[in-house]
């Protein structure tokens, strides 16, 4: 580890001139640390392997805030009074009554019915991403894809849902 100690000034300076929070600087540092300690083969290059995995990183997490939380992908720019962050309470929040638990139970159990209706590979990139906070480069190596078409897989799985769940909602609340 002795090389990782050599450039750790470095590559945190590296890392911190390329994010605006130091919170986030710091977590990129440990999770590059991290991965390096992971690696099955020897590194030739460890330097040049961690400058390389903390940019991944940074790049990684720069896509992750573009993307719209799971509430947004609900709502389009012409739909305002589509109530997001209401729908994003009902299915993640904690039920505050039994009419709350009951309404949450069915949203999800709609959400789990419209995601089995997509295509398999359109599911998959969704789940992973949004549910079980794969990055897309994670992902890419997994399913042996590109990030473009993971994006343009889970971009189709959105508007699917979007227009699926919509109606569910409006339907769950008429009064």
């Amino acid at each position: 580890m002795s090389a990782l100690s050599a450039c750790r000034t470095k590559l945190r300076a590296f890392i911190r001139g390329r994010t605006t929070v130091s919170e986030d600087a710091d977590d990129i540092l440990q999770e590059v640390t991290y991965k390096l300690m992971q690696v099955e083969q020897p590194v030739e290059n460890v330097a040049a392997w961690l400058f390389r995995a903390a940019r991944n990183e940074i790049t990684d997490r720069a896509r992750k805030k573009r993307e719209l939380p799971l509430a947004e992908f609900f709502t389009g720019a012409d739909e305002e009074d589509f109530p997001e962050d209401e729908l994003a309470e009902t299915l993640f929040g904690v039920p505050q009554s039994p009419e709350d638990d009951y309404l949450k139970t069915l949203l999800w159990e709609e959400l789990e019915a419209a995601l089995a209706e997509l295509p398999e590979t359109q599911r998959e990139v969704f789940e992973k991403t949004e549910l079980l906070d794969y990055s897309y480069n994670e992902l890419a190596d997994e399913m042996g894809v590109s990030v473009q078409t993971l994006l343009s897989r889970k971009h189709k799985a959105v508007l699917y849902l979007r227009t699926r769940l919509r109606s569910v909602y409006d339907d769950l609340t008429q009064e």
